[in-house]
């Protein structure tokens, strides 16, 4: 059993996932049958990353001090009451609540995750074990906005119903997957001899760090807003509900593919060229999507849009690690969900303010600028030294080491001295 621990780590994920990515468009659609406009449903996807925006950092310190599995089931419970309790809620602001226990429960599990997968993955499986364990997202990301059409139907309010409380079992199901996922030896050995924490500013301020998290924002933020407003796009252009699940899981299944051959990629490009030209073409296809075209050509552009985003958040956890101080690599990550819940808040609450002004297809302009901006970025702190984000960092599974830049090189050393567990 330890050694499928990242399968059995990335199927639970994929449960996870799936009970979120169907529980979101069906909360869309529950609002919208309460009588929430394109504001209140910006305010709603806003409040799912609310809580989370506060609770990271202490969630990535605990972590860094001591064990990473118990946050994943204790993930999954809010996940699932979230999403029961936003099935029968009566009234737009109750919604937004137990979309926000769900966004807890979500960083709770997202938290524990992925410093489990930096914990047991030598320097050189870390791009390659963060492309496979975001491979369970972007599963969950496949089904669970299928399952949500195909449950919602013609009937919003009912079906919405009905979608959240089968999304709570989904969620519940992750729970079978993650038994000794971890040892119980397995927590940091630097913790048990010191008890100095790294400041944040600190952690901020190491090269590689911030043009992580950004990256990250931008990715995730695209992500989320197409999950919440292609539902009302697709109500605004007549667009079956159905259909609008199967377009989003399209999405999904594209960015599986990008991370199937990630490794390939990164010995083609290296992860500077990677980055910027995957953000570049989604900022550009996401303003496209503003575009009144026909089902198929919207179904071709989510296609390719999703294989761009496939690249970002496993390469940005990558760089975060490897940039970031060994005993602070739990708080780094958490940093790093800090700046994507960030964008949750934001990017949803400001995409509902530029629709209700300019229109639902407003949004998307958004994202693409938002996403040019991190193509801009991550080409220049690539540039810098040729740290973390350069070609030489990649070393993909099984490459040839940890990068040797200023700002990642002994510190990704000193991490190669760690025996794997």
């Amino acid at each position: 059993m330890k050694r499928y621990w990242l399968l059995r780590l990335v199927i639970a994920f994929g449960f996870a996932q799936a009970a979120v990515s169907m529980a979101r468009p069906a909360v869309s659609y529950r609002a919208l049958s309460l009588g929430a406009d394109e504001r209140a449903i910006g305010v709603i996807a806003g409040a799912y990353a609310l809580l989370p925006l506060f609770a990271a950092v202490p969630l990535g310190r605990r972590t860094d001090r001591g064990r990473c599995a118990p946050l994943l089931p204790t993930g999954v419970v809010l996940i699932a009451g979230g999403c029961a309790l936003s099935g029968t809620a009566g009234s737009l602001a109750w919604m937004a609540a137990w979309s926000g226990v769900m966004g807890l429960g979500h960083l709770c599990f997202v938290i524990g995750a992925q410093s489990l997968v930096a914990r047991r993955s030598a320097p050189a499986e870390q791009d390659r074990n963060f492309g496979h364990f975001t491979i369970g997202a972007s599963l969950g990301q496949l089904v669970g906005p299928v399952a949500a059409g195909l449950l919602v139907g013609d009937a919003p309010g009912r079906g919405g119903t009905l979608a959240l409380v089968v999304s709570a079992a989904v969620a519940a199901v992750a729970l079978t997957s993650l038994w000794r996922v971890e040892q119980r030896d397995a927590g940091p050995r630097h913790a048990r001899v010191e008890r100095d924490t790294v400041p944040v500013h600190r952690i901020l301020r190491t090269r590689g760090v911030p043009a992580g998290i950004f990256v990250s924002l931008a990715v995730l933020s695209a992500t989320d807003i197409l999950t919440a407003y292609l539902p009302v796009v697709g109500e605004q252009r007549s667009i079956p509900p159905a259909t609008v699940g199967l377009l989003l899981s399209l999405r999904a299944a594209a960015t599986i593919a990008c991370r199937l051959v990630m490794t390939p990629m990164l010995r083609l490009l290296g992860r500077t060229a990677l980055l910027t030209v995957t953000c570049l073409l989604a900022g550009v296809l996401c303003a496209g999507i503003a575009l009144p075209v026909p089902v198929w050509a919207l179904a071709a552009m989510l296609a390719v849009l999703g294989f761009c985003l496939g690249a970002g958040q496993p390469l940005s956890m990558t760089t975060v690690v490897r940039a970031a101080p060994q005993e602070a690599r739990s708080t780094a990550l958490a940093l790093r969900l800090t700046g994507n819940r960030l964008g949750q808040v934001a990017a949803p609450a400001s995409a509902g303010l530029v629709a209700g002004v300019a229109g639902t297809a407003a949004p998307f302009v958004m994202l693409g600028a938002l996403l040019l901006a991190a193509a801009g970025l991550g080409a220049r702190a690539g540039r810098g030294t040729g740290g973390p984000l350069g070609p030489e960092a990649t070393a993909p599974g099984g490459g040839a080491g940890a990068p040797t830049g200023a700002a990642g090189g002994t510190r990704a050393a000193r991490c190669g001295t760690r025996p794997r567990r």
